[in-house]
């Protein structure tokens, strides 16, 4: 009897401990906007490789610096450009300098089919709202403020301008013809949700300067090991070639 109970004593703490440990493999990552339909796909490849599962916060890049600052428990930290990892980094809360992970391309976009797109027909009256990021923490915001400066449009037609808290909210007031057009990201139009939706003309980086795009791994009290192997995979060819496919431009070498 008494080996009886050792033996179910034994199976038991082995059960609690299995399952501890399949609760441990799952981390959580905070990502700019931009990557929101982008990240989904990563994080379902690399699940499907790993076993490990991610939890996604998604927020504009300056909104999710001050989150890890004030002590978010994330374990990685996907920006819109390199500014705000570098800050994080900086602040002595990652375990390394950003890289590099892609480069985002910055498009306009309608939902409206009656609207032909220019960056003339920002002028138009009939347009009355033009949405875009807000660019004080999101860079697809800033890169669209400076496009408008390059083309001599800013003074012109800033009163027309909403500001959403990130790309996901412009691609909301978009999506809903509360804006008749909008900036958003290249990933944004060609996500499968997205892509049959309205219509929408590149940019072109000339206007803007460089949405480079920075990832670091957050340090903190219960940082999860896992969060390692998903910073690897996001430099994997696997991991290339899904960026690719939402439009990014990725370094050739890392």
């Amino acid at each position: 009897m008494i080996k009886f109970h050792l033996v179910i004593i034994i199976l038991v703490a082995a059960l609690f401990s299995a399952c501890q440990q399949e609760s441990s493999d799952h981390i959580t990552i905070a990502t700019a906007a931009n990557m929101q339909f982008a990240i989904k796909e990563l994080t379902k490849t690399f699940a499907t490789q790993t076993g490990i599962d991610c939890d996604l916060v998604i927020s504009s890049s300056g909104k999710l610096t001050a989150q890890i600052k004030e002590g978010a428990p994330y374990d990685i930290f996907i920006s819109a450009d390199m500014r705000y990892p570098k800050k994080v980094y900086d602040s002595g809360f990652s375990m390394n300098p950003p890289k590099i992970y892609a480069y985002g391309r910055l498009v306009l976009w309608t939902a409206q089919d009656t609207i032909q797109l220019s960056m003339n027909t920002l002028r138009d009256p009939n347009i009355n709202h033009i949405a875009i990021a807000n660019p004080k923490t999101a860079p697809y915001g800033k890169a669209a403020i400076e496009v408008l400066q390059q083309w001599n449009i800013y003074d012109t037609i800033k009163d027309k301008l909403v500001y959403g808290e990130s790309i996901a909210q412009v691609n909301q007031f978009v999506m809903s013809k509360s804006a008749e057009v909008g900036f958003t990201a290249e990933s944004v139009i060609l996500a499968p949700e997205i892509k049959e939706k309205g219509h929408w003309m590149k940019v072109g980086e000339a206007g803007h300067q460089p949405i480079i795009q920075g990832v670091v791994l957050i340090d903190h009290e219960d940082a999860h090991p896992e969060a390692i192997k998903f910073y690897e995979f996001l430099f994997s060819a696997k991991a290339k070639e899904i960026l690719e496919d939402f439009g990014y431009l990725v370094p050739e070498h890392n």
